[in-house]
């Protein structure tokens, strides 16, 4: 008599970016997830495990990159920058170790005669101007560098990817943003005091002042002035780096795994680490994003060949391809609108989001459970 089959262990992870917050006056100080009515995940804490976490080291505050590279697969202490495929390199580039990625760099406001970068964020609703001056600043040459190939592809709100492809870069070096509003320009900076780094802070400041040059110059803008709103008249390069080597997720855990992230910088890590993107229509990395869309699709991925798997991303191409006819092991759903509410300062919205998200997982775990129940999954 043979054995009876086992059930098929798979994993959903959730990751809410954005969800902590400090004590806020108008919520009678409590923080926005102490406001909210989340009764589902009171009841995944009240039967779960809870706990803090450093995902790099203590007391480091990391970036989006190193944080959920650590969280995935291993420590690799803190990465200054776009060290795997980044918005740019998932669309399809083909980008090698003498390529610097500057990850999600900000179209921006920028006094022209201080130099004071206004506002961050030139408009986080930026789907339809974004594309238009990338197109503007795809393939700009640099004067004083005209062996170099500058790339710009639009990624999501207010963001771009750009990368720089030529000889002797480095990717340390600071970036331009001053991270926080009413602040100089920054001027990028070698940190590791190396002639190639110190070389590659020139190009990029040479970068981001040919930008300039195109962008105030772009109709798309004095129509913008025109109709009182916020030019896009500054790239703010930030998170500088040069792509490493991983190891898959699928060789380090031994899970198939796939993931929803309409976040580019997200989804390029998944890709860097072999993990299928698998489609949610509707699912925007932002505040108009469908959260019931992402939750089913993770709940098909987990499910197959019960249920039929979504479609998946390919690198480069228009078209999806297939999922797995077996499934995923392990899915990985990532949430990003919280995290713009927390950005914003809009209070009561990360309250309502918190709470709406509270329900995408209620439906997530009822679409587990009524797997579950089958016994074919556990």
């Amino acid at each position: 008599m043979g054995h009876p089959q086992q059930p098929k262990r798979r994993v959903a992870f959730l990751l809410i970016d954005g969800m902590g917050d400090v004590s806020i006056p108008k919520l009678g100080f409590k923080t926005p997830l102490q406001a909210a009515k989340l009764p589902n995940l009171d009841a995944i804490a009240s039967a779960g495990v809870n706990g803090l976490m450093d995902p790099v080291e203590v007391g480091l505050g990391c970036g989006s990159d190193t944080a959920h590279l650590s969280l995935m697969v291993t420590t690799l202490g803190y990465i200054t920058g776009a060290a795997v495929h980044l918005s740019p390199w998932e669309q399809g580039w083909q980008c090698h170790q003498v390529t610097l990625h500057l990850r999600t760099s900000n179209f921006a406001t920028l006094d022209e005669k201080t130099e004071i970068v206004i506002s961050r964020r030139a408009d986080r609703h930026f789907e339809e101007e974004g594309p238009i001056l990338c197109a503007a600043l795809d393939g700009l040459k640099l004067p004083s560098f005209p062996e170099y190939e500058v790339r710009v592809r639009y990624a999501t709100e207010h963001r771009c990817g750009v990368v720089v492809k030529g000889p002797s870069l480095s990717g340390n070096i600071s970036g331009t943003d001053p991270l926080k509003d009413n602040r100089l320009l920054l001027q990028a900076e070698a940190i590791d005091g190396s002639d190639e780094a110190r070389h590659t802070a020139k190009v990029v400041n040479e970068l981001s002042k040919e930008m300039s040059k195109i962008l105030i110059a772009h109709p798309l803008n004095a129509k913008r002035a025109s109709e009182g709103k916020n030019i896009a008249n500054v790239v703010l390069l930030r998170g500088c780096g040069i792509r490493i080597e991983v190891s898959p997720f699928t060789k380090k855990h031994g899970l198939w795994p796939c993931m929803v992230a309409p976040t580019k910088i997200i989804a390029g890590l998944g890709l860097s680490l072999g993990i299928d993107i698998v489609e949610a229509p509707g699912a925007t990395g932002d505040y108009r994003t469908l959260l019931t869309s992402k939750t089913t699709a993770i709940a098909k991925a987990l499910s197959a060949p019960l249920q039929s798997c979504p479609n998946v991303f390919v690198p480069g191409e228009d078209e999806h391809k297939p999922g797995r006819s077996d499934g995923y092991d392990f899915g990985f759903l990532h949430i990003k609108a919280i995290d713009d509410a927390g950005h914003d300062k809009a209070t009561i919205f990360k309250v309502k989001g918190l709470e709406a998200v509270d329900r995408a997982i209620g439906q997530l775990a009822r679409l587990l459970w009524e797997t579950e129940s089958t016994g074919k999954f556990q």
